[in-house]
């Protein structure tokens, strides 16, 4: 960025704009890259026109820009790897509006899933979207990022109804609409959720919301391996039973959760199934299944945690899983896939996800949202032995590549952005020329969240 676009910039937005090296740091990173990599400036947007402006000015003078909220990503999204501008939107963060009886809230790009849903469970509402983080939902919307709630109600990509998106021509134009379907037109909606701030900047949201459930329970139960508990996970989907949450959890990663929360679970593959329903009788009857369909399976350690306390404190040592590996294991550095196959796929790719682990001795847990189809592995060595890089990254690929001949993706929720581009060729081979032809006709001087997504 030259020094007239850094006078243009200061000139329309004052002290919003920010070259403070300690600024310039904390956006230079996400969860996922220790390497920070600054941009020149960050932008403070206040509203829609500043985001819009600040996008004319960048076709001005051809600096890139890189939007920003809360910087939870988790494939180095945010990270500004040709300097230029942070876009942050973070302070784009009011509730528009709540129609209980429509179902949706209208929201800014910076307000994060838990502030959403404080102000709407007094109508009896939430968004179920949780992928774990204080994650901002426009970010979420950028990577359509997901959670335990998706086998039950979706990712952000079904639980978005409409967007506002400034784009770089300096027009903003809304895609979607606020209705439950359309079909008038092209969906123009689902072209930029997922693609990480690369096509335009969202700064507007309808989302819907869903009515909590009633009557609620989480069933613990073990298995020998997580091979069998990925079965037993085929079945319960298979049993028309509705779970609101449906997680894989493996003795790795038991004992570190164990360890950071204080908390006594047995150390062994686990499901946790969280089970809701309008009634009482009606829960029972669910929960009764569930346990015979579990104990068929091979489950060998079953309880259940009925209370609100309980099941809270059940899902935040599910939602603490990264932090809990971390805090066992201080000082190693961290990579995790993000592997997603067709479900009746799911037992034989983790098998042989965990085989191939063990086969090189790595340290590795595995967990998921199998209800879906989804895990992650998440690998740790201490950042000096390159050894064992070299072989975490030797398996990594070779898991991908199971992912894909299974049918799967190398990413159901985390996204592209920097770290999984090499794999995007070989997933999207036959359409890569097609989404390259979309990055030109919204972004032709490659001037949004450059480096991302396409390789």
């Amino acid at each position: 960025m030259n020094t007239a676009a850094l006078e243009a910039l200061r000139a329309r937005y004052g002290e919003r704009l920010s070259t403070a090296a300690p600024v310039l740091e904390a956006h230079g990173r996400d969860e996922s890259h220790p390497t920070v990599h600054p941009p020149h400036a960050v932008l403070f947007a206040h509203s829609e026109a500043d985001v819009v402006d600040a996008l004319r000015l960048a076709s001005e003078h051809g600096f890139p820009v890189t939007p920003f909220a809360v910087g939870s990503s988790l494939e180095g999204q945010v990270i500004p790897v040709q300097g230029g501008l942070s876009l942050d939107v973070s302070q784009l963060n009011r509730v528009l509006s709540i129609e209980p009886g429509g179902f949706q809230a209208t929201v800014q790009p910076g307000v994060t899933y838990p502030q959403l849903n404080r102000q709407v469970r007094p109508h009896g509402l939430f968004f179920p979207v949780d992928p774990g983080a204080e994650a901002s939902l426009g970010g979420m919307a950028s990577t359509n990022a997901s959670g335990t709630g998706a086998v039950r109600y979706g990712t952000t990509r079904d639980n978005v109804l409409e967007l506002r998106v400034a784009l770089m021509d300096g027009t903003v134009i809304r895609a979607g609409s606020k209705a439950r379907k359309t079909s008038a037109g092209y969906d123009l909606k689902n072209v930029f959720i997922g693609a990480e701030g690369t096509l335009g900047i969202i700064t507007e949201l309808t989302v819907k919301l869903w009515p909590l459930p009633a009557h609620v329970v989480v069933v613990r139960c073990t298995f020998p391996t997580v091979q069998a508990a990925a079965a037993c996970a085929v079945m319960v989907m298979g049993a028309a039973l509705q779970p609101e949450r449906l997680e894989l959890i493996d003795e790795h990663e038991i004992h570190a959760v164990n360890a950071y929360e204080g908390t006594a679970y047995p150390e062994a593959p686990t499901l946790w199934i969280e089970l809701a329903a309008p009634s009482a009788s009606a829960l029972e009857e669910t929960l009764a299944v569930c346990v015979e369909l579990c104990e068929d399976a091979g489950a060998q350690h079953l309880d259940t945690a009925r209370s609100a306390a309980e099941r809270a404190k059940v899902w935040e040592a599910r939602h603490h899983a990264y932090h809990a590996m971390s805090a066992l294991y201080p000082g190693h550095a961290r990579l995790s896939t993000d592997l997603c196959v067709p479900l009746h796929r799911l037992p034989d790719v983790l098998g042989a996800a965990r085989e191939a682990c063990d086969a090189a001795s790595l340290r590795a847990s595995f967990v998921g949202h199998v209800g879906d189809g989804n895990f992650h592995v998440l690998f740790h060595a201490p950042p000096d032995d390159a050894a064992t890089w070299a072989a975490i990254h030797r398996v990594y690929d070779d898991m991908v590549e199971l992912a894909l001949a299974a049918g799967g993706t190398c990413s159901g929720e985390h996204g592209v952005g920097l770290h999984k581009r090499g794999y995007l060729a070989r997933e999207h081979g036959d359409s890569l020329h097609v989404m390259r032809g979309l990055k030109a006709l919204f972004d032709p001087r490659g001037l949004l969240n450059p480096g991302k997504i396409l390789p």
